[in-house]
């Protein structure tokens, strides 16, 4: 919304309304512009019609109320994969953060559901900040697309998608739900069956209409029938109620929580205060909010649009006041850094900008809690994509569905004087996906450099716990793990696990400064992927928490030569520093995730069309499935989607597997496949990869093989 509307919406609500009118009347112009147009339209979308998946919002009641997403083709598809962690099922007794997306209008990049081709697309990685992620839409029901759904849940975030009636229509559309009880109930259902089905959380309902007084029993009865269906349906969802038609009908923000928006609030799991709030008004709202102070979410515009510190930067100075007052934070539209293009590039902006987040607010969250842990480090977008140190493709990409355990790193300000940067590499050979965390920069012989990784709550069994590890770094640069332990009286213990080198020197120079230090057990080149050395190694704290791991890097000793010791010039001058971390394991000793073999899944086909190219080529498109027969339990995390393109001697084309994708759900829609002449023969593998980093052989993996149709 532009600046000067949420201003006018914020302190002259009566002149916003009446500006709904003159925003009817020129929408009216622009479309009779547009039909006028010579250019031709582009062809409506057709939910029923086999096509690349996407997500998508509903746009009327009607389709709500028919239940026609169901029976659309991209339904199945927009299933989130990943589950919310039991342990993240209720909400924390303290000042929590929510993040409510409202990126470019929504729908950009992460519809392809996918996947799509934008190395540079928008996303979040600062999970450790968020106990709630709301996507925002200015239609009437936002579904979140899956892809945030998964990597918010990976992170042991809630997701919510938006219920929003506003405008001349949204008022037309507020009479119709709250027709009657029956009416309201079934709607309400209806929202309750979408979140369920689709596997996020829960409902932000914003309602920014006039109502007529005798309608608000009614408002007030849907609020409280969607809680109480959301909460029996799915325990621990969220009904969030947005700061705007109040009790008596008009639509005046409050901008905090009183006696006009706060039996919307009793009814519901909490309220998001709109953002033109002044200093005292969080203190006020904890009064009136009692003993539920932390569900009051006070709202701060990103955007800096007549928001209380004024957003952009300065969001920090609201977090502080909301801080104080004991309530929680809502923090709308940070794609704000993506959308303005902050300087010098998103990356370094976005971690700027959570850096502000986290001084203020502190972090949130923390894992790894469970094993086994995986982290590879992906953030859902790159360049290229790595399985065990191989390259499988090399063209832009981006999928947040894909995004790994996000590490903590912390942002380091812009006159960074450490002698090490750390940050996620995208276009840099990885070790797994698309991205890895590289440490350079220069260290003398005797000088180290600690960066944190993650902030962990993780209890150990009496079972050994084995990491695993990938680095790969030049001659001279050394990279390990140092894992902080706390014990059940609180006492802290370090432990090193140290690179591969020489033992002695490892030993000699911290076992003084840890509790111990523990060499690989096992270390693994890998010969067709030079650079690349695989660390394995055990330890036993049986008893205590991982509270935390870091990187140390460090430099072995110089070589003493004959020359330098004779005058005595060793040298102690700085030098380079490279190291790259490609992925992390955490995983009890001894317990390896098997995957299901090949015979174990039935793989079908669906909707296949071909159509005929040039020079007797073709294009294929169709729906590849699979389901495991009964008796296996499926512990996959995703599908990584491969064809070979065979001749009549089953000979394979020069591309001997082509990646297409990775699917989350047991389904991957393959559009316009190019076919050339010659191929009597197409094998779709589907590999099988597990949660803590494990994938199956391309050789042993579930494969569908479909002849090519004859011109």
């Amino acid at each position: 919304m532009p600046f000067l509307l949420h201003y006018i919406k914020s302190h002259h609500p009566k002149a916003y309304a009446a500006l709904k009118d003159l925003r009817s009347f020129l929408s009216t112009l622009l479309m009779a512009d547009t039909s006028s147009s010579s250019a031709d339209p582009p062809p409506p979308f057709d939910p029923l019609k086999p096509a690349p998946p996407v997500s998508y919002p509903l746009q009327t009641l009607e389709e709500l109320e028919s239940r026609a997403y169901f029976k659309s083709f991209h339904y199945p598809f927009n299933k989130a994969a990943v589950k919310l962690p039991a342990s993240t099922a209720g909400l924390p007794k303290r000042p929590r953060t929510l993040v409510c997306h409202d990126m470019a209008g929504g729908y950009t990049d992460d519809k392809l559901v996918q996947g799509g081709a934008n190395a540079e697309a928008f996303a979040i990685w600062h999970w450790y900040l968020i106990d709630v992620f709301v996507y925002f839409s200015h239609n009437l029901v936002t579904l979140p697309p899956p892809c945030w759904t998964n990597t918010a849940h990976r992170h042991g975030v809630k997701v919510l998608g938006t219920f929003i009636m506003e405008w001349d229509e949204g008022k037309i559309r507020a009479d119709k739900l709250l027709a009657s009880k029956d009416s309201l109930r079934m709607y309400a259902d209806r929202l309750t069956e979408l979140a369920v089905a689709l596997g996020f959380d829960g409902w932000l309902l914003n309602m920014e209409v006039t109502l007529d007084p005798g309608q608000i029993p009614n408002l007030k009865e849907f609020v409280s029938y969607l809680s109480l269906t959301m909460h029996s349906s799915l325990p621990g969802s969220l009904v969030i109620w947005y700061d705007s038609v109040t009790v008596d009908g008009e639509l005046i923000w409050q901008n905090q929580l009183n006696d006009k928006n706060k039996p919307f609030f009793d009814l519901c799991d909490g309220i998001f205060v709109n953002y033109s709030w002044e200093e005292d008004y969080p203190k006020l709202s904890a009064k009136v909010a009692a003993d539920r102070n932390l569900d009051v979410y006070m709202g701060i515009d990103v955007f800096g649009r007549s928001t209380y510190g004024g957003g952009q930067w300065t969001t920090n100075v609201a977090l502080d006041v909301i801080k104080k007052g004991d309530v929680s934070a809502a923090i709308f539209a940070p794609g704000w850094v993506y959308e303005t293009q902050q300087p010098p590039d998103f990356q370094t902006a976005q971690n700027r900008w959570w850096g502000l987040v986290e001084k203020s607010w502190g972090i949130v969250r923390n894992y790894p809690k469970v094993l086994p842990f995986y982290s590879n480090f992906d953030q859902g977008h790159g360049y290229h994509i790595y399985s065990d140190g191989k390259q499988i493709y090399s063209n832009q990409w981006n999928n947040l569905s894909s995004q790994s355990f996000q590490p903590f790193i912390k942002y380091s300000g812009e006159s960074n004087t450490e002698p090490i940067k750390v940050s996620i590499d995208f276009k840099g050979a990885s070790y797994s996906g698309g991205g890895s965390i590289t440490f350079v920069g220069t260290l003398d012989d005797k000088a180290e450099f600690t960066a944190r990784l993650f902030h962990a709550e993780l209890p150990l069994g009496n079972s050994p716990v084995h990491f695993t590890y990938s680095v790969k770094s030049n001659g001279n640069s050394l990279l390990s793990l140092a894992l902080i332990f706390s014990s059940a009286t609180g006492e802290k213990k370090s432990v090193l696990v140290a690179a591969s080198g020489n033992t002695l020197l490892t030993m000699t120079r911290f076992s003084s400064r840890f509790t111990s230090v523990v060499m690989p057990r096992r270390v693994t080149k890998l010969e067709q992927q030079p650079g690349w050395t695989i660390q394995e190694m055990s330890i036993n704290m049986a008893g205590h928490i991982l509270t935390e791991i870091r990187a140390l890097c460090y430099r072995p000793k110089p070589e003493r030569s004959s020359a330098a010791l004779a005058d005595g010039t060793l040298s102690q001058a700085p030098s380079d520093y490279y190291a790259v971390l490609g992925d992390l394991k955490i995983a009890a000793d001894g317990e390896n995730m098997k995957l299901p073999p090949s015979d174990s899944w039935n793989v079908v086909s669906r909707f296949m069309s071909w159509t005929a190219g040039s020079q007797g080529s073709k294009t294929l498109s169709v729906e590849i499935d699979w389901q495991l027969k009964a008796g296996y339990a499926d512990l996959s995390l995703k599908y990584n989607v491969f064809v070979e393109k065979l001749d009549s001697q089953s000979r394979l084309s020069q591309v001997a597997h082509e990646y297409l994708g990775e699917a989350f759900v047991q389904s991957f829609y393959i559009s316009d496949l190019q076919v050339p002449s010659g191929i009597s023969s197409l094998k779709f593998i589907i590999q099988v990869c597990g949660l803590d980093g494990t994938s199956q052989k391309l050789e042993d993996a579930p494969f569908l093989q479909l002849k090519v149709e004859a011109s």
